[in-house]
């Protein structure tokens, strides 16, 4: 059956502006970096991309190397934009990066042009695409000078080959050099994309108020900590969640010390009439510089759940203050590195 997308997809979704650019994202975007590559069934791929139009989601977050296998993810994805969204291309927001290792060789990551643009390409190729909506430099390169990435970003748009670029995980001192490069060079930097997490704010002390100068939007990911900040890990690891297997979530990371943290934040939550992973949500949208949250999803309901946050989204001062208390730091940030060049 021919899908069709729902009449009232934009008459709930809130879409925020992405700094001081023309681009407006949803509060809530949908990223592919698990639960959409060869592993996982085609049709529950379909079912949740469909949904999440449906209910006002027009931004799709993609990187070359999402899978597994890397590269998976965006071929899953150009198919279903073949099967379903081609009429509605021009409704949709479809991002992909490059930065990490994607083939093997001095060419197959990191920052250089040669990678860069070839990495664009290939993606293309995956989704079936002309261009891509936003472009990202997925991490600094210490050893690239930061001219050859950014003059990769340009070159990118005034081929046609995307409409914005945007950088990930990059420093506050970075993100100021990128944004005068590209300033000079004629194209806009747009967005920026770190993680940002009630127990990961790195972001706080200098990023937010760079971006906020200098009219970079900012779209966050890992708001649930991967999983951490929902009810799965109440009761410990259970087995078949992201923790319990060999991938990007330690099991170490689920200490007494997370565990008490998550476990109050819970209880704020159920006060408040809502799910952890909602509280979560509306955490990381409560500063107006954050324009969208990027949450995954491994089914549909999951991600009704989560854009239903959207309807609770106001926390008062004192809700504040308590999350404060347990809102710290848990030595999660994955990407640290990156962000500390």
């Amino acid at each position: 059956m021919n899908y069709v997308a729902a009449e009232s997809r934009y008459e709930r979704m809130d879409y925020r502006r992405s700094g001081r650019s023309g681009l407006r994202l949803p509060g809530v975007s949908l990223g592919l970096w698990q639960n959409f590559g060869h592993d996982r069934a085609l049709d529950t791929s379909r079912a949740i991309v469909r949904r999440a139009f449906d209910l006002g989601i027009t931004h799709f977050d993609l990187a070359n190397n999402y899978g597994p296998p890397y590269g998976s993810a965006e071929e899953n994805f150009g198919r279903l934009v073949q099967q379903d969204l081609r009429p509605y291309r021009d409704e949709l927001i479809i991002s992909s990066k490059a930065g990490y290792d994607m083939w093997p060789g001095p060419y197959g990551e990191w920052g250089s042009r040669k990678y860069l643009r070839a990495s664009l390409d290939q993606s293309l190729q995956r989704m079936g695409l002309d261009y891509v909506d936003i472009f990202y430099s997925h991490r600094f390169d210490p050893e690239t000078p930061l001219e050859e990435t950014m003059g990769a970003l340009d070159s990118a748009v005034r081929q046609g080959k995307a409409l914005y670029v945007g950088i990930s995980s990059y420093s506050a001192a970075k993100t100021r050099e990128a944004y005068a490069i590209l300033h000079e060079l004629g194209t806009p930097l747009v967005i920026h994309q770190p993680s940002y997490s009630m127990l990961n704010r790195w972001i706080e002390p200098e990023l937010l108020d760079v971006l906020g100068e200098l009219g970079v939007g900012c779209i966050v990911f890992s708001p649930l900590a991967q999983g951490m900040l929902t009810d799965k890990y109440l009761d410990g690891i259970p087995e078949g969640s992201r923790a319990s297997r060999d991938g990007s979530l330690s099991p170490s990371l689920i200490d007494e010390q997370a565990l008490a943290k998550i476990k109050a934040l819970n209880e704020i939550a159920a006060r408040r009439g809502q799910t952890l992973a909602q509280l979560a949500l509306a955490w990381t949208l409560r500063d107006p510089r954050v324009a969208s949250t990027l949450v995954g999803a491994s089914s549909v309901e999951q991600l009704e759940a989560n854009v239903a946050t959207l309807e609770k989204l106001t926390l008062t001062e004192d809700e504040l203050a308590e999350i404060d208390r347990y809102a710290t730091d848990a030595d999660i940030n994955l990407w640290a590195a990156s962000s500390r060049t």
